[in-house]
């Protein structure tokens, strides 16, 4: 049995790395497509470019296990399925449920470590990940000179070179405006040639310009009215130099500290902190009410109904005189009425909220859990259905594996949609996919057992063809 037990771990290991491999490619890819326009043109390096794609890999690792053991589990048990390889080990006498339990005893040791990997890493990666792409889309893009064309990346200054003489940064015909003092374009450089380079560790840029002149518009940058004749300068030059800081393009890193307050960064121990006081906040603002709304009743507690300000009631008859209703008072009514609505609707929304920002963070709690989870259930689908319709390979498992991920996808995200504006409880929103999907699992493992044809390919021709057969 152990050798059996070896062989089937081996049929299983493979396809499983493979397909994981294959997943978490597919899903880092199209989760950085979204960041792809804030990535490109920075010269951020491949040391940055691969920081970047391990934490956001890691990130990925929850999402991609649940698919990947479905597509493998498939794989492998269609695949002993359609070498009779199933067959020959139940006429040995040993049933199904034994075959699956050395795949079984594994995928529950790699649900108890996907729950500590997402619960401990996961955080963790997500605070490097998140706080090293806010310093990429703090950073300017790279410069990038073209010719015939004004370049206006630099503080201050809009160049066009007209010519890029070679690679060393020598070109003609060079154009500046020069914005850096206020004014608009009344500073303006030409210059027949030039060379541009970097010094000092490339922190700052130098532009050494040749045979030119610098024109100023005396008028536009004094700020007032002149009223001299000589309103515009002109200064020749052999050479000149312009020396800038390059420091905006640097990738200057912020502390992570400053970003570990979101829910993504936080394990379950510190989410249950954050969520605790949320909502004995809104408790809190829902026990105030009364006594806030108060000052705006004059004659009666907003929270009791009772008069106040000396006002008594007898015999539902006011004793004192009360002045006739008139306009005034009529629109005095009015106005206390929509301040009072005005304050009511304002306050629920804030308690509001509050208690969603609670059901944001207990929903990450209760994500560490159901991502875990769902491991265990997509092979309780996989394994049996793989021995149910004995085809192996990339071809039926693919198909079917991604109707079942886009199924536990779509009822996911609805079950939090409803849990995070709270229609219904968080753990009931959270767990519906996966308390939906195990009786599925559960129905194809007796399907399995029984070695129903209820879900060959054969069956279903067979049945179309009786079909045919009695309409004629």
């Amino acid at each position: 049995m152990k050798k059996l037990d070896k062989l089937i771990l081996k049929a299983f290991i493979g396809p499983f790395v493979l397909t994981f491999a294959v997943v978490e490619f597919i899903l880092l890819t199209q989760y950085m497509l979204k960041y792809l326009d804030e990535l490109v043109g920075k010269d951020l390096g491949f040391n940055v470019f691969s920081e970047l794609l391990f934490y956001f890999s890691l990130n990925m690792a929850p999402v991609a296990l649940p698919l990947a053991v479905l597509l493998s589990s498939l794989m492998t048990f269609g695949t002993m399925g359609e070498h009779h390889e199933l067959t020959a080990i139940k006429t040995s006498g040993i049933n199904l449920t034994r075959v699956l339990r050395p795949v079984f005893l594994f995928v529950v040791v790699l649900t108890i470590g996907a729950f500590f990997f997402n619960n401990n890493v996961v955080p963790k990666a997500n605070l490097k990940a998140y706080s090293l792409l806010w310093d990429i889309r703090q950073k300017k893009p790279a410069m990038n000179f073209k010719e015939g064309a004004f370049y206006n990346g630099l503080p201050g200054l809009s160049i066009k070179i007209n010519e890029k003489v070679n690679d060393d940064g020598a070109m003609k015909d060079i154009m500046i405006y020069d914005h850096s003092k206020g004014g608009s374009n009344t500073r303006v450089i030409l210059a027949d040639s030039g060379r541009m380079y970097t010094d000092f560790n490339d922190a700052y840029l130098v532009m050494e310009l040749y045979d030119g002149n610098t024109y100023v518009d005396e008028r536009g940058s004094g700020g007032g009215i002149s009223y001299s004749n000589e309103q515009f300068v002109r200064q020749a030059f052999d050479e000149s130099k312009i020396i800038l800081s390059l420091a905006s393009f640097n990738l200057d890193r912020t502390r992570e500290e400053l970003f570990s307050d979101n829910k993504m960064m936080k394990n379950i121990s510190q989410l249950n902190v954050v969520t605790d006081s949320l909502r004995r906040y809104g408790q809190r603002e829902k026990m105030l009410y009364a006594p806030n709304v108060d000052p705006f009743y004059m004659y009666f507690k907003a929270d009791t109904g009772q008069v106040k300000n000396g006002l008594r009631l007898k015999d539902k008859s006011i004793e004192q005189e009360l002045p006739p209703v008139d306009a005034e008072v009529l629109a005095l009514a009015t106005n206390k009425a929509r301040n009072i609505k005005s304050f009511t609707n304002s306050y629920v929304e804030r308690i509001n909220s509050t208690l969603r920002d609670a059901n944001n963070y207990e929903i990450e709690i209760w994500r560490k859990y159901t991502q875990s989870t769902a491991i265990l259930i997509m092979f309780l689908i996989g394994a049996p259905l793989g021995a149910i319709i004995k085809k192996g390979g990339l071809g039926v498992p693919v198909i079917i594996s991604i109707i079942f991920f886009i199924l536990l996808y779509v009822m996911g995200i609805l079950g939090e949609k409803w849990a995070r504006e709270g229609l219904i409880p968080v753990g009931a929103g959270m767990w519906a996919a996966n308390l939906i999907l195990l009786p599925i699992g559960f129905f194809f493992l007796n399907q399995a057992r029984n070695d129903s044809s209820l879900l060959e390919v054969d069956f279903w021709r067979k049945l179309m063809a009786r079909l045919r057969r009695n309409k004629l």
